[in-house]
């Protein structure tokens, strides 16, 4: 136990030094790449508070609040479903999001041609990222109804899949029929972290405050959850209503994350691997550490996708993809070797 509560501390320490360095490395890195030296230049410049108030600083905090929600709906998923493969986006959340996009996206392009000034106003207004965080809780609520309700995680988990092909397809024919859609779903599907700005992150920061408080005081039932539903049942637990409240936890944080940055891939499945690989501990201390750790995951990628490529950037999901997929695939080398 002694050893466990170590290495805990530990990590924390590491993932605070991470974070405060991702931080300041974001600050750093701009057109030019990372560099330091620009940085200092810049703060030294009139432009400062243009470039560093209102372009960086809320980008980079930015990325790691979408990272924190990412880790902390990963987290709520694994331990839901009792699955180390669940993500955020099981749930039709991520379907959902994308056909929001899609629909907002032909609906200006038709509004441009034949809707007049007042609709494209309209749908102006309306905005990506209000369709994109609409059309997630959406497909969530498609796929409780489906599953009526969240008693059985196995219907629940099968009709997400079902709701996420159906509605991944209605996606594809809009964006057959209105090609110029396809591009700005092809840049959502990459995510992105450069639109994020202070109004973005105070809605962010706004839902984690309050979500992190409720899942750690779902942390003991996600601990009963883990013994089996005779085991979680037996301790007095209603089953069908603590799944539904970790349901809409999940899909509150996984629909702000995406509204805001597009599908960040594997942030949300990885998060809550690395923490119990090297610090493994009940779910209070999980998910406040998947939290930290998708955070800290999503600010170093943030700053490799600026500084790979300097003066074009990489799409933030690209790169988040790219470092979980070799992480999954060194994992899965040294569990299969003899």
């Amino acid at each position: 136990m002694k050893a466990d509560a170590a290495r805990r501390r530990r990590l924390a320490a590491w993932l605070a030094l991470v974070i405060g360095l991702g931080l300041a490395a974001g600050l750093a890195t701009g057109s030019a790449g990372f560099s330091p030296g620009a940085f200092w230049a810049d703060l030294q410049g009139g432009d400062a508070a243009l470039l560093l108030g209102q372009i960086r600083a809320p980008r980079t905090l930015g990325a790691a609040l979408v990272g924190a929600l990412l880790g902390l709906a990963g987290a709520i998923s694994q331990g839901l479903f009792r699955n180390p493969l669940a993500d955020p986006y099981l749930l039709g959340s991520a379907s959902g999001a994308a056909l929001g996009v899609v629909l907002v996206l032909a609906a200006a392009s038709l509004g441009g041609h034949s809707l007049g000034l007042a609709t494209a106003m309209w749908i102006e207004r309306v905005g990506l990222v209000s369709a994109a965080f609409a059309g997630a809780l959406a497909g969530v609520l498609l796929t409780l109804m489906l599953a009526r309700g969240a008693v059985q995680t196995l219907r629940l988990l099968l009709a997400g899949v079902v709701v996420g092909v159906v509605l991944g397809a209605v996606s594809d024919l809009i964006t057959v029929a209105s090609p110029d859609a396809l591009r700005g779903k092809q840049a959502f599907m990459l995510g992105s972290t450069s639109f994020l700005g202070w109004d973005a992150l105070a809605l962010l920061a706004a839902g984690l405050a309050p979500l992190l408080w409720l899942a750690w005081r779902h942390a003991r039932a996600l601990d009963a959850l883990t013994l089996g539903e005779d085991s979680a049942a037996s301790l007095g637990l209603d089953l069908g209503a603590v799944r539904l409240r970790l349901v809409l936890m999940l899909s509150l944080g996984t629909a702000l994350a995406v509204s805001q940055a597009g599908l960040v891939a594997f942030v949300g499945l990885v998060a809550p691997h690395l923490v119990r690989r090297n610090a493994p501990g009940a779910h209070g201390w999980l998910l406040l550490g998947s939290a930290a750790m998708g955070a800290a995951l999503l600010l170093v990628a943030d700053v490799i996708s600026r500084a790979l490529i300097a003066p074009e950037e990489l799409p933030v999901g690209v790169v988040t993809a790219v470092l979980g997929g070799v992480y999954l695939f060194r994992l899965l080398r040294q569990r299969t070797a003899p």
